[in-house]
């Protein structure tokens, strides 16, 4: 049971680490922001593109807030079965990635969008380290 909580846990820690650069620092290529992207500084030359992209990153920011405050509220007062149950819709959510975002984000690491070269590498296997560690919580 304990081991389902710190899984989780540190999962909010990383992932909190993300919305507070999408919310103060969007531009930093730390914490998985939106710096790494090289249409973000093109973005800044229109304005009115770069209020959107804003509001989108600050969007993706609070939608990640709303689920990582549910998951402290199941760390804290749910039973252990929702507490595997919260980390198998973890994984079906998580796998998602690899069916919109990392072909899109790999197409722009080989155009040469993406600085450092091959991030989306990087980030595939992140990802997937993730959804490996919630099926071991689920199983022990």
């Amino acid at each position: 049971m304990m081991f389902i909580k710190v899984v989780i846990l540190i999962f909010v820690l990383l992932e909190l680490s993300n919305v507070l650069a999408l919310y103060f620092a969007p531009g930093t290529r730390y914490a998985n922001a939106v710096g790494v992207f090289s249409a973000w500084e093109k973005s800044k030359q229109d304005p009115e593109i770069h209020d959107f992209v804003k509001y989108l990153v600050y969007w993706v920011a609070g939608t990640k807030l709303i689920f990582l405050l549910l998951l402290v509220m199941i760390i804290i007062y749910a039973d252990i079965n929702t507490q595997r149950m919260s980390l198998i819709a973890l994984i079906v959510a998580t796998l998602s990635f690899y069916w919109r975002l990392f072909p899109l984000i790999r197409r722009m690491d080989k155009n040469g969008q993406i600085e450092p070269k091959n991030y989306s590498i990087v980030l595939g296997i992140m990802i997937f380290v993730f959804i490996t560690v919630f099926a071991i919580a689920v199983i022990v």
